[in-house]
């Protein structure tokens, strides 16, 4: 304790942040690797096919809504989409259950009703922003853009028949994958969690809170704010929250519609997976869609 003590406040503060950010997302990366180390045991492509609508537009809508009945929150959901996309989903099915899984599913729901103060009002337009936003990058990677998304060194050159194996193997492969998978992405969690909490510590927000008075440059400080804190989608809502008194209804819709699609912590796991192209357009498209819904919203 002697040596932590000559440590200077700001570092203690960092390294506070740090281990409550990595204790509120582990459990969550652990749930999203179990997932993904089930899936790709007991997930066979054919299976996915079956399940699949054949309508493109139809599986883009099966894609956004999919996460009410299959929740997942974004600190462990890019592995899942990657074994998705191992499994022949196609990226525009994939894709928009990455961007609404973590804001629709029940529990992020009923946080943000009761975070407004039962509002229900604020828990449908989060709802609406989100849908808005999958669908629009469903509708750019089926028919804009080049729907392989997936690094080279992402896609596994076979795929591995487990169906044959013995109950007790499979379930033992499923966990085995699944611990592989905690520690492929712990280090990009970890890695993106030290940046996050650096920055909660080092970037003044007082700046933030002052050049925040222009509708578009409120929402776009909050959207950065929303992706510096890198907060769970369980709790940003209670954060969310408590900022609405300063900035307004748009910029806080901003800060709940954007961080659970793109925050430090889940940009490090995107950049192990997806292709740098792919990216820039995801959080490209993602941002002008969220800026213009709330700038809707706000003069509504």
């Amino acid at each position: 304790m002697g040596m932590l003590s000559n440590l200077p406040d700001s570092v203690l503060q960092w390294m506070a942040i740090f281990i409550s950010i990595i204790i509120e997302a582990l459990p969550f990366v652990l749930l999203g690797a179990i997932l993904s180390g089930f899936i790709e045991v007991y997930v066979t492509p054919d299976l996915v096919q079956k399940f699949l609508p054949k309508n493109k537009f139809l599986r883009i809508l099966f894609g956004t809504l999919i996460g009410f009945i299959f929740p997942s929150c974004e600190c462990g959901i890019v592995p899942i989409i990657n074994r998705f996309l191992e499994k022949k989903v196609p990226s525009y099915t994939a894709i928009p259950f990455l961007a609404t899984a973590p804001i629709i599913n029940p529990i992020v729901l009923f946080a943000t009703y009761s975070a407004f103060g039962n509002s229900l009002r604020f828990l449908m337009l989060r709802l609406l922003g989100a849908i808005l936003v999958a669908i629009t990058l469903g509708i750019m990677l089926a028919f804009v853009v080049d729907d392989n998304i997936l690094k080279e060194n992402a896609q596994p050159t076979h795929f591995h028949d487990y169906s044959k194996e013995k109950w007790t193997k499979k379930l033992f492969l499923a966990f085995a994958h699944a611990i592989d998978e905690v520690f492929d992405t712990g280090r990009y969690l970890v890695l993106g969690t030290l940046l996050a909490s650096a920055m909660q510590i080092y970037l003044p927000t007082r700046i933030l809170t002052t050049i925040g008075h222009n509708p578009i440059t409120a929402i776009l400080i909050m959207m950065l704010l929303a992706f510096i804190l890198s907060l769970c989608s369980e709790a940003d809502a209670f954060i969310g929250a408590s900022l609405l008194s300063s900035f307004g209804i748009a910029p806080v819709l901003a800060f709940l519609l954007i961080g659970p699609m793109v925050d430090i912590k889940n940009l490090m796991m995107m950049v192990k997976s997806f292709k740098a192209r792919f990216i820039v357009q995801f959080i490209s498209v993602s941002s002008i869609i969220i800026v213009l819904y709330c700038l809707f919203v706000g003069v509504m």
